[in-house]
């Protein structure tokens, strides 16, 4: 008996061993640290701003609070709505959980910010959303209008932090005012090498609110993440970012979405391509097609060619990686019709932050000439950017 005891004892110390080791350094979001956040929910009214990416292990925020016995009295949907599944730019209604009969109110519908009615009953606002360090990726903007709903209401906000995929580097043109909207409402570059957590201490620290006011704000932190960790999400944070690859190149491919090129919408690479029915180069081609989040892309049901970036390593200069410019300069340099290469509605400007990049790229400015255009303004961003940060 005293020999299988020991044995025991021994496989137990291995197995302890065993898994400080495998599991030390394991990123941890703060949706697994609920000893950390549960607490403060306890006996308060809660509404949730969440997605599909709102996951605790395997199982949704929402399931994994209602278990836990928080009150949760409703819930707010961003951009692609509650399961993630709507197209881009696709206004969303207000509607019930099939399963919990909670309302589900969309922040991309009728309004994107919380109305006082749809707070009315609310004591506490919890934020659980998988972003990817994108000026223009629209989540940004619900937290903002978030939180800004939330500090007029006096409704204290928690952000669960989540690791950010694109948290390694600093990049691109910083948005201009005049230049404002829902693809971007602060002078922050393109890539700005924060958490979400640390967004919104930054939102919240430079008055960037309404009346440059403030609001109740509490980030719970992840554990062992630094900026330059790698980190692969578990979940396509949205329908055309399937991969890392497309992840990393997103950056430098959404700017696409304000000229006539595609970049892969509606094929099986999205955002790991671009190209067009009349562009120049036809070493590659593909036929967009009518799919799960992108039911009218550009060039349906037509043959485009263009570049196929889905080889590329995408971890092997991740070191030196910045937004590529490149994919811009050859597009505009192989489209045609020069005149047409931008859409009439702007868009672009919107993208970039101002009307700048629009004008450097026809008038065939160069890539180094372009990037010491940014280089003040992203200095000075730097320095706002390192009072809010969590991390390493």
């Amino acid at each position: 008996m005293r020999y299988l005891i020991k044995r025991l004892y021994k496989s137990s110390l291995l197995f302890i061993l065993l898994s400080t080791v495998l599991f030390a350094g394991k990123i941890t979001p703060a949706s697994e640290r609920s000893d950390l956040f549960i607490p403060l929910l306890k006996g308060k009214r809660i509404a949730l701003v969440v997605n599909h990416s709102s996951l605790v292990g395997k199982t949704h925020l929402l399931d994994f609070l209602l278990k836990h016995g928080v009150k949760v009295q409703k819930i707010f949907a961003p951009e692609h709505g509650f399961r993630g599944k709507a197209d881009a730019g696709a206004h969303i209604k207000n509607r019930f959980d099939t399963q919990t009969r909670l309302p589900i109110i969309s922040l991309y519908g009728k309004h994107k910010k919380p109305t006082q009615a749809d707070l009315h009953g609310i004591d506490l606002i919890l934020f659980d959303i998988q972003d990817v360090g994108v000026r223009f990726y629209t989540y940004l903007s619900t937290l903002h209008y978030i939180m800004e709903a939330g500090m007029e209401q006096g409704i204290p906000v928690i952000v669960l932090d989540r690791p950010n995929p694109n948290g390694h580097y600093i990049d691109g043109p910083v948005l201009e005012k005049k230049y404002r909207s829902f693809v971007g409402l602060h002078p922050v570059p393109v890539v700005y090498g924060m958490t979400i957590g640390e967004y919104a201490k930054m939102i919240n620290g430079e008055g960037w609110l309404k009346g440059a006011k403030k609001i109740q704000l509490t980030v719970v932190p992840l554990t062992n993440y630094t900026h330059q960790s790698f980190y692969s999400l578990p979940i396509k944070p949205s329908p055309n970012l399937p991969n890392d690859r497309a992840i990393s190149l997103y950056p430098s491919l959404a700017f696409f979405e304000g000229t006539v090129i595609s970049a892969g919408r509606g094929t099986k690479k999205p955002f790991q391509l671009y190209c067009a029915e009349k562009y120049e180069v036809k070493k590659f081609s593909v036929v967009p097609q009518s799919r799960p989040g992108a039911q009218f892309p550009k060039f349906k049901g037509k043959r485009c060619y263009g570049i196929d970036l889905s080889k590329i390593d995408f971890r092997k200069d991740r070191a030196t990686q910045r937004l590529d410019l490149s994919y811009l300069q050859d597009a505009y340099a192989n489209y045609p019709d020069k005149k047409g290469f931008f859409l009439k509605n702007s868009f672009i400007n919107s993208l970039a932050g101002s009307d700048t990049l629009r004008k450097q790229i026809m008038s065939g400015a160069s890539e180094d000439t372009i990037r010491k255009s940014w280089e003040k303004d992203l200095e000075a961003f730097k320095k706002i950017r390192k009072k809010y940060l969590l991390y390493p």
